[in-house]
């Protein structure tokens, strides 16, 4: 059964899960960036106020998401209630220099050893999440420099994702995964002048889907 609270979080859900925040989603659908803000989700008088039909068909189309996928996070908006009311909790903090650097990653992209500095990530990150500080402007216009990126190496990246690439040579750029073969990943550029990227698989080091990032 649909309800304004779990239509609203279904939301929040989409936009998680395309490492943006609400308002990153409404910008990425053209929409006014305080569309989707908590202070719009009532009316002055309190009643609840739903988000129009022409609003989730745009941040479908932004997305590539079809109705039967946004069905299901409003399906799942137990799990999402359960979470969002929980702390936040501390995840460790690594620089995109350090990340590209030996010995501070396991081969499946997990932080090593201990004393990293911590940040607060949402308590939806799943074990084993950790943030990545973005360094320079490579990413703009979607991250900018000092952004932190929440990447869960656990995650199964796929076609559309946010991702984090390390390359056996010590890169690690951020991107969107258009295709990922049994001997080469194509990465399209986050950033129009740097250019898109076809990788053998044998030169990746590890993928991490980004899960959340702050903006």
């Amino acid at each position: 059964m649909l309800s304004h609270e779990k239509v609203w979080a279904a939301i929040d859900a989409l936009a998680a899960r395309h490492a943006l925040s609400a308002s990153g989603l409404a910008k990425k659908a053209g929409l006014d960036s305080t569309a989707f803000n908590k202070s719009k989700r009532q009316s002055v008088d309190g009643r609840p106020r739903w988000p129009s039909t022409e609003s989730l068909a745009k941040i479908m189309a932004a997305t590539g998401s079809s109705l039967d996928e946004f069905m299901g996070f409003i399906t799942k908006t137990a799990d999402v209630a359960a979470t969002k009311h929980k702390p936040a909790k501390g995840v460790p903090l690594v620089g995109f220099a350090q990340a590209g650097a030996g010995g501070y990653f396991t081969d499946a992209g997990f932080p090593v050893g201990q004393g990293w500095e911590t940040v607060e990530a949402p308590a939806i990150v799943p074990e084993g999440g950790y943030a990545l500080e973005v360094q320079g402007d490579s990413m703009l216009p979607l991250y900018r420099h000092g952004d932190r990126l929440i990447v869960d190496p656990n995650a199964t990246a796929r076609k559309g994702d946010r991702v984090v690439v390390k390359t056996t040579g010590g890169e690690v750029t951020a991107k969107i995964l258009v295709r990922r073969t049994p001997d080469l990943v194509e990465l399209h550029s986050l950033n129009p002048e740097h250019p898109d990227r076809t990788i053998p698989l044998n030169d990746v080091e590890w993928i991490a889907r980004i899960v959340w990032a702050s903006q």
